[in-house]
């Protein structure tokens, strides 16, 4: 159960509920109840993450009026939901939304696999491109020539290198956020960086707002951190963000930090737009909650015409509410482990002075691999290849998945690494289970939940292209038959998980 309960207003669930109208029906041909029709609908919005799980859902009395239907419907629905496990109440208190005991099924996919274990597998666990070549050699290359100042030291640098703090600032300053090197500070890759955030913020105990879905690592690394994380749903499609929900959120439950990854947001694809920057950091500044960004996919726009909206951090250049996470894992390559975050002065340094607990510093050769490539223009070059790479990648996986899988479905994102797919109505921590006896690997959508829901879907990345793409998707669809013929394992349902 999350640590926090939400309230469902009956005008709220009324317009997620009208939302789904343009869904179809069902295989059968016959209506269902109404009480039924209106159970399935709350059972969808809870298993997509649209309502929280241990959301108080409104008074039978309410909810009958805003939907303009009789009491006994919603009684008779929420009696359904209770039986399946989907609503648990308690006299003179009210009802909350849960998840059936059991559910989620293991999911699987994420940890990426040796290269050596893979054989015939198709991996898309990870969304991790090779390196660009001969960028990454280059880079090494040109580091060990400016290595021999730094082996006549001691090696530990707790911010980061002088000069590679310096080069991030000035690329965040060339952008039109003004930053000094004092308001950066060097990590081993992202993943790092939001660790040492959340140690200096969050604490055992502390609130975290996240997006649901989001990142299913840094769920993982939150919950290890003690934190009780607060789900936010995301808005329908690819728009992204529910300003009216995460005003809510940021004003009832008081988190300590918000994390937000507004650029190709991993594992939809959305891309916030301005005003949405704009109206959620002044939601955050409003509540005290640091905003934690995470930019790591955000040069990885793959429409050569889209015009990328100003930077989270432009709306609080000094660093107080704000803090930015970038790396260049996603956009360079996962085994150059360089993140850095940016804040204001003050924060870098008690986040320096935390290190001493932990990493002590980033590895000296990798940031001065990072830093030629920033310095010689190598950045770009790769960049913009790995643009092309992942386009390419993307334009196959979407024409394979449409063809092989037609009742599949997902909108295309304008950039990023990662395609977020509802299954038709299988389970995908079925299909997960089924994928990997057919010799595909994927990650199903609970895993990128905060209580089980996402039942209903899978995260695909643009790892693969080609004809590598469309045997992908043909064992994806091997994959599906096993499951909706019950064949994937241990004889238990694995239909209708969702609408």
């Amino acid at each position: 159960m999350p640590q926090w309960t939400s309230v469902v207003s009956a005008a709220q669930l009324s317009r997620l509920l009208n939302s789904q109208q343009h869904r179809p029906a069902g295989s059968g041909s016959r209506r269902p109840p109404a009480y039924r029709a209106l159970a399935d609908g709350v059972r969808v919005l809870v298993l997509e993450g649209r309502v929280p799980v241990a959301a108080r859902l409104p008074a039978e009395r309410e909810l009958a009026a805003a939907l303009s239907v009789s009491r006994t419907t919603v009684a008779a629905a929420y009696e359904a939901l209770r039986t399946e496990g989907f609503l648990e109440s308690r006299r003179g208190a009210g009802s909350w939304t849960a998840v059936p005991a059991g559910n989620p099924l293991p999911a699987r996919g994420l940890e990426p696999l040796p290269p050596e274990a893979l054989g015939s597998m198709i991996d898309l666990g990870t969304a991790a491109l090779q390196a660009p070549e001969p960028w990454l050699t280059r880079a090494v290359r040109g580091a060990l020539e400016e290595l021999p100042p730094y082996a006549h030291t001691h090696g530990d640098y707790p911010a980061g290198l002088p000069a590679l703090r310096s080069m991030i600032a000035e690329r965040y300053t060339a952008r039109g956020v003004p930053t000094m090197p004092e308001q950066i500070m060097v990590t081993t890759g992202a993943m790092g960086a939001i660790d040492a955030i959340c140690h200096l913020f969050g604490g055992r105990g502390e609130r975290i707002a996240v997006e649901s879905p989001s990142y299913a690592n840094i769920l993982q690394l939150m919950r290890e951190a003690g934190a009780r994380l607060v789900p936010v749903a995301m808005g329908e499609g690819l728009s992204g963000w529910d300003l009216d929900r995460w005003r809510q959120v940021l004003r009832e439950a008081a988190p300590r930090i918000a994390y937000v990854v507004a650029d190709f947001h991993n594992p939809t694809g959305a891309l916030a737009d301005e005003d949405q920057r704009r109206r959620l950091v002044e939601a955050a500044r409003a509540a005290g909650t640091v905003l934690v960004v995470d930019e790591t996919m955000s040069e990885l726009s793959l429409d050569p015409d889209l015009r990328m909206p100003r930077r989270m951090c432009g709306f609080d250049p000094a660093g107080s509410t704000v803090i930015t996470v970038g790396s260049a894992s996603k956009a360079f390559w996962a085994g150059l482990r360089i993140g850095w975050v940016r804040a204001a002065p003050d924060v870098i340094r008690s986040l320096v002075a935390a290190r001493a607990y932990a990493d002590l510093g980033t590895p000296v050769l990798e940031q001065l691999a990072v830093n030629w490539l920033f310095a010689t223009g190598g950045w770009e070059e790769a960049v913009r290849r790995r643009r092309e790479q992942a386009r390419e990648n993307r334009n196959a996986l979407v024409a394979a998945v449409r063809r092989e899988l037609p009742d599949w479905e997902f909108e295309v994102p304008r950039g990023g690494l990662t395609l977020w797919v509802r299954t038709g109505g299988l389970s995908g921590s079925r299909l997960a289970e089924a994928g990997e006896r057919v010799g595909v690997r994927i990650p199903s959508g609970p895993r990128f939940g905060v209580d089980g829901a996402f039942e209903g879907y899978i995260r695909l990345p643009f790892t693969v292209g080609g004809a590598v793409a469309d045997e992908a998707a043909a064992r994806l669809a091997a994959a599906a038959r096993l499951v909706r013929t019950g064949a994937s394992g241990n004889g238990a349902q694995i239909r209708s998980f969702v609408a």
